[in-house]
């Protein structure tokens, strides 16, 4: 745990090797899954159920956009929806979804554009600690805008850009090398602008910082030399967005 804590909220050192978002969740896949006490997965579960609480998603369609292994998939199908489709550049990640949820319906996908998906075809879309993984976000957003109903809702979740330009990392190991997954830092105003343009208005934002509220994490770890120099950092944040119009 005290690893996974350094290896979030600080450089992730010279012996990391950078690797892409598609060769770095093959190898995470294995595992990803069974970490308990990640700081990171636990604060986006209560961020993603707190957004995605009041939204009725009953014969409604899903679209997940970097679904990965579909940590949030069951309480999506709680709320009865018609379909409910994953997207990941990770083979591993969704042979890890399917294993949980064997009729699912994924696509490995190898750029931001959606292609198979109809325009206005879906009612929801959620993507999770996935936006910094994106280059061209501008383009990932305008397709997410144009699959989207008017009216629509979107949930987005990720680690905070002020978190990853101080140089914050998602690392970690694998065969005994130290693996940090190549990120792009999208300032968070930047990103809000983009979806405005795009139709997509603002209802919602959540943020989480280091603080005392997380503080337990790092005090059952001996690491609070950690907290005491990461406090008032975000780290992690999510908006919930409904589409309005259509792009500018």
């Amino acid at each position: 745990m005290l690893k996974i804590i350094k290896n979030l909220l600080q450089n992730a050192g010279p012996n990391a090797s950078k690797v892409n978002a598609v060769e770095a969740y093959d190898y995470w896949s294995h595992s990803y899954d069974r970490q308990p006490g990640n700081l990171m997965l636990d604060l986006d579960e209560i961020i993603f159920s707190k957004l995605i609480k009041n939204i009725d998603l009953r014969d409604k369609r899903v679209a997940d956009i970097g679904c990965g292994t579909g940590r949030h998939w069951q309480k999506i199908y709680d709320k009865s929806p018609a379909q409910v489709m994953g997207f990941d550049v990770s083979a591993g990640m969704l042979q890890q979804l399917l294993r949980k949820f064997p009729a699912a319906i994924t696509q490995l996908t190898s750029d931001n554009l959606l292609k198979t998906v109809p325009d206005t075809y879906v009612d929801c879309l959620i993507t999770t600690l996935t936006i910094a993984h994106v280059k061209n976000i501008e383009e990932a957003i305008s397709a997410w805008s144009r699959v989207l109903k008017t009216g629509g809702d979107l949930i987005v979740t990720d680690f905070h850009p002020v978190m990853l330009a101080g140089g914050g990392k998602r690392s970690f190991n694998h065969g005994g090398s130290s693996l940090s997954v190549e990120n792009y830092v999208h300032p968070l105003e930047k990103v809000k602008r983009i979806f405005n343009k795009y139709g997509l208005a603002l209802l919602k934002q959540e943020e989480r910082k280091v603080n005392e509220e997380v503080r337990h994490y790092y005090e059952s770890q001996n690491a609070l030399p950690v907290y005491d120099r990461f406090i008032g950092v975000p780290i992690i944040y999510g908006l919930y967005l409904k589409k309005h119009r259509a792009a500018e």
